[in-house]
């Protein structure tokens, strides 16, 4: 006699969680859709490079050693070359940040 009433409750918890399932999956799908990327400086460039916008382009603190500088400025460079379709814009931004950085900036700006 037992044996209905424990197949009535586990159709029941059966369908209840089905319903639950069915309603996170609605939620999950309305989401807005986020980039799974890392969120980078979304402004634009200073008229004169400064040592903080420096850092944000490379993406390193402001009181780095040269060795990050240098590591930085690779790894940014490699994903904004003009040989691999990057901006020759950027590029010098680049530059000017890796010279800003290790100190070796005169501050006469881009060549843009």
């Amino acid at each position: 006699m037992a044996t209905p009433m424990v197949a009535g409750a586990a159709v029941a918890a059966a369908a209840l969680a089905g319903r639950y399932g069915l309603v996170a999956w609605q939620a999950f799908k309305a989401r807005p859709r986020m980039p799974r990327m890392r969120k980078f400086y979304e402004g634009g460039f200073q008229g004169s490079m400064t040592r903080r916008e420096a850092a944000l382009i490379l993406g390193v603190r402001e009181s780095v050693v040269a060795e990050k500088v240098k590591e930085a400025h690779r790894r940014v460079m490699v994903a904004n070359h003009p040989d691999a379709g990057g901006s020759h814009y950027l590029a010098s931004k680049i530059n000017e940040a890796k010279d800003m950085m290790l100190g070796k900036s005169n501050n006469t700006g881009s060549a843009f």
